[in-house]
């Protein structure tokens, strides 16, 4: 796989979780990488100490509320003026929780729609010009829900399926200068639910519905991150799952 010795990523929510395994996955292929938090500062720090002790200099923190659009152009400017470019940009942070037809606020709808569809176009919207001039890429966390809905979960599906035609539209608007394209993950790592019984009954019937049976693992997913950052000079405006057959499976 293509080295990415030189070139600068940054990957939104990337403390914990898939966005902190994604950052490694960069900083392996060379990459130099930013970690960008909310309220994870621990992690964050942690993290970036552990990168930079591998390799000097290789690895920067950036703290923003995305929901803020303010916050988006200042992070870029930040890293411009730390790292001196920006060739790719990973959408991955995220906001996941049940919004019941009957209980759904507007707060529910501001917070959902903004972390996972507004706050993707504008920080997209303030990287282009220096992704433009690197002839970078895009790459958007979407899911599966963004294809089919996800019962109990409207809000966050309808965003989801926003930032599908997102990714279409921006590899639209910004080629042939910037890739863009996205991965929908499938079960993965799972949310936290109420109670083991209820957790081990919820996955199995997940994973039923997948052609293989069986649960993803996050290396899948930044696998997937790396051929498109890396690989697919010629793919763009396309969101590729990443669920062991599970649209499929869900027939």
């Amino acid at each position: 796989m293509q080295n990415l010795k030189g070139k600068v990523a940054l990957v939104t929510g990337s403390a914990k979780r898939i966005g902190a395994v994604t950052v490694k996955a960069l900083h392996q292929r060379g990459a130099t990488v930013v970690v960008h938090y909310r309220g994870s500062a621990k992690a964050a720090q942690g993290l970036s100490d552990e990168l930079n002790d591998a390799r000097p200099d290789s690895c920067y923190t950036e703290q923003a509320d995305l929901l803020d659009v303010k916050s988006h152009t200042k992070m870029i400017e930040s890293i411009i003026q730390k790292a001196g470019r920006l060739d790719i940009l990973v959408n991955n942070a995220s906001t996941f929780y049940p919004t019941k037809i009957g209980d759904i606020t507007e707060a529910h709808w501001d917070d959902l729609m903004g972390s996972n569809l507004k706050a993707p176009l504008f920080l997209s919207q303030a990287a282009a010009p220096y992704l433009i001039k690197t002839q970078g890429c895009i790459v958007n966390m979407v899911d599966i829900y963004g294809f089919r809905p996800l019962k109990a979960y409207p809000v966050y599906s309808v965003a989801k399926a926003g930032l599908k035609m997102l990714t279409e539209s921006l590899a639209v608007e910004l080629g042939p200068d910037v890739r863009v394209n996205g991965i929908a993950p499938g079960a993965i790592l799972w949310p936290d639910l109420q109670g083991k019984e209820c957790q081990e009954e919820h996955h199995s019937k997940i994973l039923a519905q997948t052609c293989l049976k069986r649960q993803g693992l996050a290396d899948d997913i930044t696998r997937a991150i790396l051929f498109l950052v890396g690989e697919a000079d010629y793919i763009t405006g396309h969101v590729i799952p990443v669920d062991g057959g599970r649209l499929v499976g869900l027939g």
